[in-house]
């Protein structure tokens, strides 16, 4: 450790600088609005509504170190509502809820926090908009125990899953019941008296106004009992608790994050033996970062700002629970997270006996050594030569912070790069009107852009439809889903709704505006991130201006885009979808069935149907040479150009490979032709 140096300091100006507001998009954030959409897409005819809750949306920061362990998705049904016990039926309720609704009361169980649903009345919606009720048959509970037995994986009330394409994370979609109103069971949460002003009445009012979930989740002690263990419920405050950390000060998110980190890295959130419950959980800890944030004023938090020294206080304040195996939920009176059965005697004296200089030495080692592990080497080498002096300490730690700095939009586009796979992805998905606004309303959250983009994606799917089908009363509901938004790009398909074209000419209109929005995605993607990535803009008006036989047009625009991209460092990708198909000719549509015929898994990596901007750019080169017939000589370039394309992309780019080696040996072909030379021969020379 340094001499003469403080520590402390250094270390929470490290944390403060790298724990930074994240890109928007996250890459994290991008995969849990993919799955949230995927919810509601897939599941539509059956009308489950899904909520990303969990460290996703959580935090607004976004540290260097891994801080999301899972991604957690609740869903509820459109048909079931949970009320208090005595509260009279609802007459009327948000849209999203069926014509016909089973709503059950919440009672109360011998434990805080645990309550069963008892269905209670049947709910019928009239002509009004209003509902109308009638009584149901007493001592009827919900239970999904055997819908839960089906799953594969269960963790806690959870299916779990793990998808390739989300960083190796698993996902968590937890079925609940909506409760509309906040529940009796934390009824003097909101009134309770604060000496410090958090939260404040603004935010006390918005978590109120979210109600509650209730989960199918019993109690460890009830789990094996025969009744208990198949109707007993959890009261879920993931709403509230969104609400909650999202109002905090980024020095308490930091915090919370690093008391994560340390627990999960020192191993106290394992049981000692795989019999026994874990002694602690995240939950743990952010219920003692919600009570420290209550009953702490904001100057603890922000004068002479240590996070070293507050997060000592904090470890030291859960090794008090932990010894007196007390935890006090934060909304719910008289319900203790830690069991009389759960303690641990090591982890509470490890935890009592942290002081600031253990805790220092800790994270320098444990968390900035980590960091560094991240970055290249040459800012690796002297944090690896063990600082013995405060300038180098200080030096060694700015140079990360540099890095991290830098290499934030990296990290961004690397996320946009996600979600365009994921919006391309939307199609094979069942897309109706309600499953797009879901798709609109996630990506816009994150980044603008990509609800333009989504537009035009959907506005393919709806032409590929009805030109294979023709127009139907789901499309139009997609339609008018898509248009409202996008008047501006969609001025010639409101025409068609007045003067009533026909089909073909609808088709046409639509992959007009699709073609304009994909424009001004590029657009709007390059100026964004111009330093990172080469993108060139006019990539889809030239698939159009192909796909019209406008092949001189077509020429331009791909031999300008392949200049600027034959040297470019990064190159964006073009998805070979169904959407895209009236786009394409027969033999990119032949190569991209022939590499999912020969390999199925290809299906589930995007990246085996998709093409760099610079093949597709080649790609259509060549082929307008050939079309236009232009001289052997600009062939012989284009080929040139096709031979470092090849060098370039990876080995794993099976499509782009492909693509290549069809517009190569097509070149080598007629350039022999016209020299009447064999194949063998051009393709040597």
């Amino acid at each position: 450790m340094a001499d003469d140096c403080d520590v402390t300091g250094i270390i929470t100006a490290f944390l403060l600088n790298t724990c930074r507001l994240p890109p928007r998009p996250s890459i994290a954030g991008v995969h849990a609005a993919a799955i949230c959409c995927g919810i509601g897409a897939k599941r539509a005819q059956d009308d489950f509504f899904p909520l990303i809750t969990g460290s996703v949306t959580e935090f607004y920061i976004e540290p260097m170190l891994q801080y999301i362990g899972d991604i957690d998705v609740m869903y509820h049904h459109d048909i079931e509502l949970a009320i208090p016990q005595g509260h009279p039926p609802p007459t009327q309720l948000p849209a999203e809820f069926h014509n016909y609704v089973e709503v059950h009361e919440i009672i109360d169980s011998h434990l805080p926090g645990y309550v069963y649903l008892e269905l209670r009345y049947l709910l019928t919606k009239h002509s009004d908009g209003k509902y109308e009720y009638v009584d149901s048959e007493e001592g009827l509970y919900l239970t999904t125990i055997d819908d839960i037995k089906e799953r594969n994986s269960i963790h806690g009330p959870a299916m779990t899953c793990t998808h390739p394409h989300h960083m190796g994370l698993s996902v968590d979609c937890v079925p609940c019941v909506r409760c509309l109103s906040w529940p009796p069971q934390a009824t003097d949460w909101p009134t309770r008296n604060r000496n410090y002003d958090w939260p404040d009445s603004t935010t006390l009012d918005h978590v109120v106004s979210n109600g509650c979930d209730v989960v199918h989740a019993a109690h460890r002690q009830c789990r094996q009992h025969t009744w208990m263990g198949k109707y007993q419920c959890r009261l879920s405050f993931s709403r509230a608790e969104i609400v909650l950390l999202n109002s905090w000060m980024p020095v308490q998110q930091i915090a919370y994050h690093i008391l994560r980190v340390y627990v999960k890295t020192e191993r106290l959130s394992e049981s000692v033996d795989n019999s026994e419950p874990a002694i602690m959980s995240n939950y743990h800890i952010k219920t003692l970062m919600l009570w420290a944030c209550e009953l702490k004023p904001r100057r603890w938090w922000t004068e002479n700002l240590n996070l070293v020294r507050i997060c000592v206080v904090l470890l030291n304040t859960l090794s008090f629970w932990l010894a007196d195996t007390l935890c006090p939920h934060y909304f719910v009176n008289n319900c203790n997270l830690l069991g009389t059965s759960l303690s641990d005697a090591a982890a509470t004296s490890k935890l009592m006996s942290i002081d600031e200089t253990y805790l220092s030495t800790w994270l320098m080692n444990n968390y900035i050594g980590r960091c560094a592990q991240l970055c290249p080497s040459y800012i690796l080498r002297p944090f690896d030569d063990d600082a013995s002096t405060s300038v180098q300490l200080l030096h060694a730690v700015s140079e990360i912070v540099r890095w991290r700095l830098n290499a934030s939009l990296f990290d961004m586009w690397e996320a946009v790069e996600y979600a365009e796979t994921d919006t391309t992805q939307m199609s094979s998905l069942s897309l109706t009107a309600r499953s797009y606004v879901y798709w609109i309303t996630e990506w816009t959250k994150m980044y603008k852009p990509f609800s333009v983009c989504l537009s035009a994606v959907a506005m393919l799917f709806v032409a590929r439809k009805i030109s294979r089908n023709g127009f139907n009363d789901q499309l139009m509901d997609i339609f008018t889903a898509i248009v409202e938004p996008n008047l501006s790009h969609c001025s010639g398909v409101t025409c068609w709704c007045k003067t009533e074209l026909n089909t073909l000419e609808l088709v046409e209109l639509l992959q007009k505006s699709a073609v304009e929005l994909l424009t001004t995605y590029r657009q709007l993607t390059a100026r964004d991130f111009a330093s990172v990535a080469t993108i060139v803009t006019t990539d889809f008006e030239a698939l159009y201006a192909y796909k019209h036989s406008a092949y001189r047009q077509c020429l331009q625009l791909s031999t300008q885009n392949v200049h600027t991209l034959r040297d470019a460092a990064c190159i964006p990708r073009v998805p070979i979808l169904p959407e895209f198909v009236l786009f394409l000719d027969d033999d990119i549509i032949s190569l991209t069935a022939l590499t999912l015929v020969v390999n199925p898994k290809c299906r589930e990596y995007p990246n085996y149907t998709c093409v760099s901007q610079l093949t597709l750019s080649l790609y259509l080169m060549a082929q307008c040479q050939l079309k236009l017939h232009h001289s052997v000589t600009s062939l012989a370039q284009t080929l040139d150009y096709i031979k470092v394309a090849r060098r370039r992309h990876p080995l794993k780019c099976t499509l782009d490979h492909l693509m290549l080696e069809l517009i190569e040996r097509i070149a080598i072909r007629t350039i022999s032709l016209s020299y009447s030379l064999p194949l063998r021969y051009i393709a040597v020379t």
